[in-house]
């Protein structure tokens, strides 16, 4: 830096005064707190962001409907009602009778374990109900292990690799659909998206967007937890 000689001025009385030298501001320095409190609403912005990015690919997949030519259709596992599905399982189940019907895929493969305190598993459910709808046993498939969609989605690839089967027809609600997708691609699997639009959770309704926030949520931890 270069400095400046420091220069005389004369006074009233005519006498050589001392010009003094000042100094530049100090330059103000960021108190850790706010760089503590800078950093944190960068990182929630960044999140809210990513969330909202999430949100609409998960609203994109679900109004789209990839139905065609499979080996198998893959039905996840929702509540069953002591021996009875749900309105959310039965409609999905709907859903997979009518593209078996259509001969989209020759097996439906059911999914969903015991829950705690039941006595029947989601997919023992599923499998009587389609039976008494007239599709033959030899039709059907079930997982019985899973207790969450990636576990199921695991059992279901590994009954369709057993038999070097590869693209599934995937059945659910439509707002799931982004994520089954991607379990799927993720086990080495061919996932179509067959969303049902039968299901009690209506397009719209405040059920629906709890189901879709949680979907969100749900999406996020699985791109993190399985990369």
């Amino acid at each position: 830096m270069v400095q400046i000689a420091p220069q005389s001025r004369r006074g009233r009385s005519g006498r050589k005064m001392p010009v003094q030298m000042v100094a530049p501001p100090a330059r103000r320095s960021h108190s850790p707190v706010r760089v503590f409190f800078t950093g944190v609403f960068a990182a929630f912005m960044v999140m809210l962001v990513l969330v909202l990015v999430l949100g609409v690919l998960v609203d994109h997949q679900a109004a789209r409907d990839e139905t065609g030519p499979a080996d198998a259709v893959v039905v996840l596992g929702a509540a069953q009602w002591n021996g009875r599905p749900s309105p959310v399982l039965q409609a999905r189940l709907d859903h997979a009778y009518d593209l078996w019907k259509a001969k989209y895929a020759p097996v439906i493969i059911v999914t969903g374990g015991t829950g705690d305190g039941d006595k029947f598993s989601e997919s023992a459910v599923a499998r009587q109900y389609l039976i008494g709808r007239g599709i033959p046993a030899s039709a059907l498939l079930m997982e019985q292990q899973g207790r969450s969609s990636y576990e199921s989605m695991v059992g279901a690839s590994t009954l369709m690799q057993q038999r070097g089967w590869q693209r599934a027809l995937l059945v659910s609600d439509p707002f799931h659909m982004l994520r089954l997708k991607r379990m799927a691609d993720d086990l080495g699997l061919t996932g179509l998206t067959s969303p049902t639009r039968t299901s009690p959770i209506v397009s719209g309704s405040e059920t629906e967007w709890y189901y879709k926030v949680r979907e969100v949520v749900t999406l996020a931890y699985y791109l993190v937890a399985h990369k």
